[in-house]
């Protein structure tokens, strides 16, 4: 199926770009030009430069032109899945606890919470072939009448858990990545007699408004768990 003009547009510039025809500074040739060498109309070569705007490909100054951007390459996309990475996935899981409860210094703060406020506590035992392989926390904030159904916690993943009340398309995620040594509590659930570092996980997420609603910490085996992120431009969008 033949695409629209418009996309054309976008795809013919993108071309362009990816094969140095348009190298970074670049002008894109204007917009008077692009109706004359497609026969459309200003409007649909303007919807063809917005998506290449939003698509980060180019830049439009105003009295100006637009013109071709430099691509961002310390960016990258992370893939991750509490459940499944490049050396395992996790085939069985534990409930440990599952408790409303008060929060700490550190959430009041992080979830930005008056210590007033209830939140459920969930922790979770992740095995791979019969290993104990990551030990799993997480927290909710409560809303009165919020029900905790066990096995949904059980085996779901965090956004899985707050998907039954909020829209995943509404959801904002941060992700930060860190190595440490296991506490106490750690290294009693994940049975380490010995200094094996972990990999640590700790997933916020964020309603439409930019408020946290939640907050999940992993602590992955060291030697269980591998990431990956990738970098190309040509992915945008």
């Amino acid at each position: 199926m033949e695409l629209p003009i418009y996309l054309q547009i976008v795809e013919d510039i993108k071309d362009k770009i990816k094969s140095a025809a348009l190298k970074p500074g670049d002008a894109i040739p204007s917009e008077n030009a692009l109706c004359e060498t497609y026969k459309v109309s200003r409007m649909t070569v303007r919807k063809g430069l917005a998506i290449l705007i939003s698509e980060g490909y180019i830049t439009s100054i105003p009295g100006k032109g637009s013109f071709v951007n430099e691509p961002d390459s310390e960016k990258y996309t992370l893939y991750y899945n509490e459940m499944s990475n490049l050396i395992n996935s996790i085939d069985q899981t534990k409930l440990i606890e599952v408790n409303i409860v008060l929060p700490t210094a550190k959430l009041i703060n992080s979830l930005n919470l008056s210590s007033n406020r209830k939140i459920i506590l969930v922790k979770r035992l992740f095995y791979s072939n019969g290993e104990k392989v990551a030990f799993d926390q997480k927290y909710l904030i409560y809303y009165k009448g919020m029900p905790v159904v066990e096995k949904e916690i059980k085996y779901g993943t965090f956004p899985d858990m707050v998907s039954k009340y909020t829209s995943l398309f509404a959801i904002k995620k941060e992700l930060t990545i860190s190595a440490e040594l296991p506490d106490e509590e750690v290294a009693k659930h994940l049975s380490l007699y010995n200094t094996i570092p972990l990999l640590v996980v700790e997933q916020k997420l964020f309603n439409t408004q930019n408020k946290p609603i939640g907050l999940g910490i992993t602590y992955f085996r060291g030697d269980y768990c591998k990431l990956s992120a990738s970098s190309s431009f040509s992915n945008s969008g």
